[in-house]
């Protein structure tokens, strides 16, 4: 009997876990946090239930994966306080502007609105350790109000431009609203900055 190397096994978990956030990011987007189940998404995935249950847990923590997946976060922890501003607009429309991703975007940030459940696990799990990254990096006595105000200015052009349509934030364009949202971001982390 060959052992199986290390490699090949770290290869087949990937494309495991893979399969089964691309099944848990369809049906949470299409069937909503309430409808989708971890055996659907198993089946979609053509794996065992327990396997998902083994890698993630539990439906909290599959779909703060899910709703993770491809929004880099890491870009926002690593930028430097003078970047910040700029990387959360940047973010800010990073998947919500990419026709293959926004549909399913959309669909699983109205499930955190309308699920405490789902609310709860992006909030905790996705959104938390983000904010706090930010609030290091802004610093101060009140560098987590700042991250915590920063996060929801986000969001909240977020929910008014992709869910609600506000028909002035859902027709600027991009680069407009950067103009606008951007120094409105500085006076936030750090009022220094803001105009006079």
């Amino acid at each position: 009997m060959v052992e199986e190397r290390p490699m090949a096994r770290a290869e087949r978990r990937r494309r495991t876990e893979e399969a089964i956030l691309a099944a848990a990011r369809r049906q949470f987007g299409e069937a909503g946090y309430e409808r989708t189940s971890i055996r659907a998404v198993a089946a979609e995935a053509g794996i065992d239930p327990a396997l998902v249950m083994q890698l993630f847990g539990n439906k909290e923590s599959l779909y703060s994966a899910a709703a993770a997946l491809g929004v880099e976060l890491d870009v926002l922890k690593a930028a430097t306080v003078d970047e910040l501003a700029a990387t959360a607009a940047a973010h800010l429309f990073a998947v919500f502007e990419d026709p293959g991703d926004r549909a399913g975007a959309e669909a699983l940030l109205r499930s955190c609105l309308t699920h405490p459940a789902a609310g709860a696990a992006l909030r905790d799990q996705v959104m938390a350790p983000t904010q706090a990254a930010v609030a290091e990096t802004i610093g101060g006595d009140d560098g987590d109000l700042r991250a915590a105000v920063l996060n929801a200015c986000t969001l909240g052009v977020t929910i008014a431009r992709y869910l609600l349509r506000d028909p002035v934030l859902a027709a600027a364009d991009r680069a407009a609203l950067e103009a606008i949202l951007q120094p409105a971001l500085d006076a936030v982390i750090d009022p220094g900055r803001a105009a006079p």
